[in-house]
């Protein structure tokens, strides 16, 4: 093959290779890189976890790039089909589903799956396909409409119990619905009505529940048992200082005094070590991520990207701030990981899945 046949091939193949949006890939490649040097403190008695996360990165990469490669066409296509499939594996999880630790979240299908992380991109698909069939005649009924495709996958996830991944749903969802043009009074009211049914809200709640809500307001009435742990969690952020104790020295990680310290408590153990200094460069890529997630939504061509954009974009930024909300003390522990950084498969599966929706969107406007 002489050079001009490979020009050419690669002239054609080119198109299907370089499918990432250069600043996005940067930013997320800086994020997966800060999450395995963290990493591999935190888990530095367990052994091969860094070895293991490197896996799930190149799988989350590969969904990446394979996401990337689908038109939107596409997408909006495949978003009724996979919003009925994840509600009828959620009923299916309700029905006959595995129970872990009190917990029915997982369903057996030749693998192990767990169908709620599926509606984390089912939700936005879905209803941004609903505003954009709905564009031109919105009217107060479609609101109330995509309210209720919201609540049914929501409601679902959160009997199974699984309070965190309902509340990352639901925003995702409420995202969609706020950007489709939803007016300030109905929000208004529908705040008005949320916090009326608080106190209904309390008593579905399970004990344990309960529990976080009130260890976060007063993590020290039992300071040896429910609020050990972020108890431990505050310690080591505010122990690391400025500059932090420095790289695989914190002694809260490694004399096992943080709970899950490799996946929803990394954050107390990268605070540990690299003090406030490190925390406001990892608050920046976030920012940088959420930047330029806004920005492809913002010159989005169509109204179905443009929300579809806006939501991803925003599941982006409940996950990092829930998570180190969390991790800090100032909202309840509910088992959201961070970003790019939490070891994990699943989870960083979703998120490839979501960076891909963003680098598609950015590659066929």
């Amino acid at each position: 093959m002489d050079f001009s046949e490979r020009r050419s091939w690669w002239r054609r193949l080119r198109p299907y290779v370089v499918v990432f949006d250069p600043p996005l890939a940067l930013i997320i490649a800086a994020l997966l890189s800060v999450g395995l040097i963290t990493l591999h403190s935190a888990g530095m008695a367990i052994p091969g976890k860094v070895w293991d996360q490197l896996r799930n990165i190149a799988a989350a990469v590969l969904v990446m790039w394979l996401v990337a490669n689908i038109p939107p066409q596409t997408m909006m296509r495949l978003a009724v089909p996979v919003y009925l499939l994840g509600v009828a594996l959620l009923v299916a999880v309700a029905l006959f589903g595995i129970i872990k630790g009190g917990s029915r979240r997982w369903l057996y299908v030749g693998v192990q799956i767990q169908p709620s992380e599926l509606m984390k991109i089912a939700m936005p698909l879905m209803l941004a396909w609903f505003f954009q069939r709905e564009q031109g005649h919105l009217r107060w009924q479609s609101y109330a409409l995509a309210a209720l495709l919201l609540a049914i996958p929501a409601g679902l996830i959160a009997r199974q119990p699984d309070l965190g991944t309902a509340m990352l749903v639901t925003a995702a969802g409420a995202c969609v619905i706020f950007l489709g043009g939803v007016s300030w009074k109905a929000l208004a009211a529908l705040g008005a009505a949320g916090a009326a049914g608080l106190p209904l809200l309390w008593a579905v709640m399970h004990d344990y529940q309960r529990d976080r809500v009130l260890t976060l307001i007063d993590p020290y009435h039992d300071p040896l048992g429910k609020g050990f742990h972020i108890i431990q969690s505050m310690i080591a952020i505010g122990s690391g200082g400025v500059t932090g104790k420095g790289w695989t020295h914190g002694t809260q990680a490694h004399l096992e005094f943080i709970p899950e310290r490799t996946t929803d408590f990394i954050f107390a153990v990268f605070s540990e070590e690299f003090g406030l200094a490190g925390n406001l460069v990892l608050m920046a890529l976030y920012l940088l991520l959420i930047w330029r997630g806004l920005a492809i939504a913002q010159h989005a061509p169509t109204l179905f990207t443009r929300l579809l954009a806006g939501a991803i974009t925003m599941i982006f930024f409940t996950y990092a701030f829930v998570n180190m909300g969390m991790v800090s003390g100032i909202v309840p522990v509910v088992g959201v990981p961070l970003p790019f950084m939490s070891y994990g498969g699943t989870a960083l599966m979703t998120l490839g899945l979501a960076g891909g929706i963003l680098m598609s969107i950015q590659r066929h406007r």
